[in-house]
C-alpha cells in the first residue's frame, strides 16, 4: 500500500488568547489526539465552509470517497434505534 502525503505550505500567524483559554485548548487538543494548531485550523475551516455553502458538496465528496458497501443489507429507520 502506498500513501501519498501532500505537503501544503501555510503561512504562520500570531494570535492572542487568554491564558486559561490557551490551557483549556491545549488540554482539549491533547485529549482528542491532535494539536492546538490543528484544532484551530479545523474549527476555522468548519466555520468558513459552513458560511460558504460548499459544505454540502464536500459532504457528498467524502461519502463518495468512503466507498461504503451495505452488501445488500437494508434496514428501516426504527432499526437504527435498536442498538
Amino acid at each position: 500500500m502506498c500513501i501519498f502525503i501532500k505537503e501544503v505550505k501555510m503561512p504562520n500567524i500570531t494570535i492572542s488568547l487568554e491564558e486559561d483559554l490557551l490551557k483549556s485548548g491545549r488540554r482539549y487538543a491533547e485529549k482528542h489526539g491532535t494539536s492546538l494548531n490543528a484544532l484551530i485550523r479545523k474549527t476555522l475551516k468548519q466555520t468558513v465552509r459552513s458560511e460558504s455553502g460548499d459544505w454540502l458538496n464536500e459532504c457528498f465528496d467524502l461519502m463518495d470517497q468512503a466507498n461504503g458497501d451495505s452488501k445488500g443489507k437494508s434496514w428501516k429507520r426504527g432499526d437504527l434505534y435498536d442498538v
